[in-house]
Parts: structure tokens; sequence; C-alpha cells
């Protein structure tokens, strides 16, 4: 899925992330601000990276600020402001797209 413009999903309200994705140049680019960051840093890196895999997303610049939010509110706050990002239209398939 392309990144074509800057996407924001989520709160920063306790137990929530707010994720923001933009288009970039190549790559994935990872940037993660957390209060939990020294417990759970590496699973939270890996829930977005895997997240992003799944939407076959290769190119984007992405930001979660973390308050200690689950790994599913993680995983849709990343899968909403890739949708939001991309200009998708219509019906969200959670049954096919989304893994």
């Amino acid at each position: 899925m392309e990144i074509k413009s800057e996407a924001t999903a989520g709160t920063l309200e306790s137990s929530d992330a707010q994720v923001t994705i933009e288009p970039s140049d190549g790559g994935i680019y990872f940037e993660l601000s957390s209060s939990v960051m020294n417990q759970y840093g590496r699973q939270i890196r890996n829930v977005v990276l895997e997240t992003l895999k799944n939407l076959e997303v290769e190119s984007a610049k992405i930001k979660v600020v973390d308050r200690g939010a689950l790994d599913s509110t993680i995983k849709a706050r990343v899968e909403c402001a890739v949708f939001r990002s991309s200009g998708w239209e219509g019906a969200i398939p959670w049954r096919g797209l989304v893994k």
C-alpha cells in the first residue's frame, strides 16, 4: 500500500497511542516515544513493523507516541493511519487485506 499523505490516528490519552505516518523516499523510518520504553519498546516496534508489513507498506516515516497502549490498540492505530494516508475509499477489507 502506498503512503500518499500525512495522516494521524489515536490520541495522547492514557492507555492509547498516537500514530503519525507520512511518505518517505524509501524504506521505513520509525520513531517511538513511550512512557514504557524500557519495558516494552521492542514489542511496540515489532507490532508496528509487522502491521506495516502485513499492509504491504514498504516506504514510510512513522512516529508513535505511546501512553501504555495494548498491542491490539497500537495495531489498530497503525492500520487506521495507513488507510487514511493511502486515500482508501469505501469499506476497509478487514477479512482480506488486514491480517
